[in-house]
């Protein structure tokens, strides 16, 4: 599962998500990130998967189908337990700081953020390779950021849940106290992280489903989903939008 651009989301009040809702829908950029000098690697574009956009087809228009079974990307308040072996003075747990670094014992910092345990083990063996003769590094991942999917609109209590279990769309708004009566339940939206840099809109007609009495289009939830429940019909709405522009909407609302 994948997790940079990971958004904090408190229980979402319905002007707030209405506000989120408008936001999203817009194309969006946020500034570059100032690096650390004295680090060991310096932050840089993590490298993309499967799903990244790239070429002519990197496009809103065009993006690339998400990588089958991802590997976790790491991401801040992580935790890595750092274990050698044969120099065990050098064991040590570090924690992924809120600009990706983490902070080795007789090194320095190294950033870490938006890369797989195997790609930050190798990282961590060419690092102490300076200071060590053919290191042997076991790297465990000892505590994360849970699954989750954030629920907003026109519900009984929007706000950010974990995913503990398999579960589908209405099972979903069911756990986030169901539908108001000035839902409109019948264009529910549902925001789908594809890649590092987009998310994918699906509109669902759940009174649809509850009136044939059939949920074949019931979609299961995966980590990072967000849906959104809105009171009125919205007439236009892009299939794909920038992912960093969710968060831009929750962070900076505006009218």
């Amino acid at each position: 599962m994948q997790t940079k651009h990971r958004i904090i989301v408190p229980a979402l009040t319905a002007p707030l998500a209405s506000i989120w809702l408008s936001a999203a829908l817009v194309v969006c950029t946020s500034p570059a990130v100032a690096q650390n000098s004295k680090a060991i690697a310096t932050p840089e574009a993590p490298p993309r998967s499967a799903g990244a956009l790239s070429g002519p087809e990197g496009t809103s228009e065009h993006p690339l189908a998400q990588q089958r079974n991802p590997r976790y990307l790491l991401t801040k308040g992580d935790i890595l337990d750092l274990m050698f072996p044969f120099t065990p003075e050098f064991n040590q747990t570090v924690t992924v700081h809120p600009d990706g670094f983490i902070t080795l014992t007789g090194l320095g910092d190294l950033y870490v953020a938006g890369k797989t345990v195997p790609e930050v083990r190798e990282l961590l063996r060419e690092a102490y390779a300076q200071i060590l003769h053919d290191p042997v590094i076991n790297l465990v991942l000892k505590d994360f950021n849970k699954p989750y999917f954030i629920a907003g609109g026109e519900i009984g209590r929007p706000g950010k849940y974990e995913l503990r279990d398999d579960i589908t769309l209405t099972q979903a708004i069911a756990f986030a106290g169901g539908f108001n009566e000035s839902s409109k339940h019948s264009q529910v939206l549902l925001f789908r992280r594809v890649s590092n840099d987009w998310a994918e809109v699906k509109v669902l007609n759940v009174k649809k489903m509850f009136q044939a009495a059939n949920l074949s289009e019931d979609l299961h939830l995966r980590p990072g989903d967000m849906f959104f429940v809105p009171q009125n019909r919205i007439s236009k709405i892009r299939k794909w939008i920038p992912y960093t522009s969710i968060s831009t909407g929750i962070n900076t609302p505006t009218f």
